[in-house]
């Protein structure tokens, strides 16, 4: 498995290095998006330490349909102005899991090279 550090200046071309299997074993969440901004990766670990489990993700807005909670002007608003001033390198806190809804998260966002976005996504108990 190939090291993946996700405090990394190039966390997104990193992810775009692995194969499907090295993100799923990931320590962290991993969703990418396209740049409409439907879930076209949403790794184990993610279903996993979220509580999300086996639900659908893939083809679903992210924002609308997966984490509605995420689609505030302090994540989804950042990222929107992001990418209206050329890409996303974002990090930010957030509170809410769907298993646990005081858990603390860190999430970053980066621009993906075919104009999608991937976010990771840490937990408190990991960080």
């Amino acid at each position: 498995m190939t090291l993946i550090d996700f405090n990394a200046p190039d966390l997104a071309r990193q992810l775009e290095q692995l194969s499907d299997a090295e993100r799923d074993a990931a320590p962290f969440g991993i969703i990418k998006l396209d740049g409409s901004g439907r879930v076209t990766e949403f790794n184990a670990t993610e279903a996993r330490l979220s509580g999300y489990g086996s639900r659908p993700a893939l083809g679903l807005d992210f924002f609308a349909s997966v984490a509605p909670c995420m689609g505030t002007p302090e994540f989804k608003g950042r990222i929107e102005q992001a990418q209206r001033l050329g890409a996303v390198d974002i990090e930010i806190g957030h509170v809410g899991d769907f298993s646990d809804p005081d858990r603390e998260l860190q999430l970053r966002a980066q621009s993906a090279s075919d104009g999608g976005l991937w976010i990771c996504i840490l937990r408190e108990a990991m960080f």
